[in-house]
């Protein structure tokens, strides 16, 4: 009887295992998680039907928060556009230094809006159309290049196995022009900026700054963690959001600090 009240016992809590090692599997940035009540005894479908209730109230919050960030965003741009326009007409030195925080305020909103965006994505998916990475390179290397020669450095780009993959085409570009825009950070005046396509289905990023480890990389992927070299405009969103679109696109995000680059790896 002893024996056979404890396969009883075994037997009947296994779902309940199953369903916290199945917690415990979930990403804390992953939305729309539930526990399967027909799985789980009937004794602790009650508990479960409760805890269902709680992670869904979790995520309206966060999407209420998320929605509210991005329509903040959105009506903070018309503004600053009328402002980077009324800073046009001066030419004073002062005039010139607001004109930089703007830009890095703009930039700033742009970041939140993209990450809304993001997110949005993770509650309502979008359906994945093919994509050529050679096109989304050649992208984003043509939007970046007249805002690398302002600066005195170069965006170069090298495609040796034009790819597809599926994913979002704007998300992608997104993800990969964050990327040259750090780069660009830390590479000095007169270096490049290297946009590589290929072997295979992969798209790396080349800078001249000292390169990233994959645990600074881990860290920098954090929202809000900033590394040192980063400049006072930003908010430490870029990498957070880099590593979103990558986790969205079940790829992976990496780094060769040997080679000074960063790169995503697509299935």
């Amino acid at each position: 009887m002893v024996f056979a009240a404890r396969w009883v016992i075994r037997t009947s809590l296994a779902p309940l295992g199953a369903a916290a090692a199945r917690m415990d599997s979930v990403e804390g940035t992953d939305r729309g998680f539930r526990l399967n009540l027909e799985e789980l005894p009937v004794e602790a479908q009650p508990f479960a039907r409760a805890l269902n209730g709680l992670l869904q109230r979790l995520d309206d919050v966060a999407g209420q928060r998320e929605a509210f960030a991005a329509n903040a965003a959105h009506e903070l741009r018309t503004p600053l556009a009328i402002l980077m326009g009324e800073l046009d007409r001066l030419e004073s030195q002062d005039a010139q230094r607001l004109k930089k925080d703007v830009a890095a305020m703009n930039r700033l909103v742009g970041q939140i809006m993209l990450m809304a965006q993001v997110e949005s994505h993770v509650v309502a998916p979008i359906a994945h159309d093919p994509v050529s990475l050679d096109e989304v390179a050649a992208d984003v290397t043509a939007r970046f290049a007249p805002l690398a020669a302002v600066q005195g450095r170069r965006v170069e780009l090298e495609v040796s196995d034009g790819a597809m993959v599926a994913g979002i085409k704007e998300m992608l570009a997104a993800a990969v022009g964050n990327l040259v825009e750090n780069a660009l950070r830390v590479t000095p005046v007169d270096g490049a900026v290297v946009v590589l396509v290929g072997p295979g289905a992969r798209i790396c990023v080349r800078d001249e700054g000292p390169g990233l480890s994959a645990a600074d990389l881990a860290a920098l992927s954090q929202r809000f963690v900033r590394a040192d070299h980063a400049s006072n405009g930003g908010a430490g969103l870029g990498l957070a959001i880099v590593a979103r679109i990558v986790e969205i696109h079940h790829a992976k995000l990496a780094t060769d600090p040997q080679r000074k680059e960063i790169f995503l790896l697509f299935q």
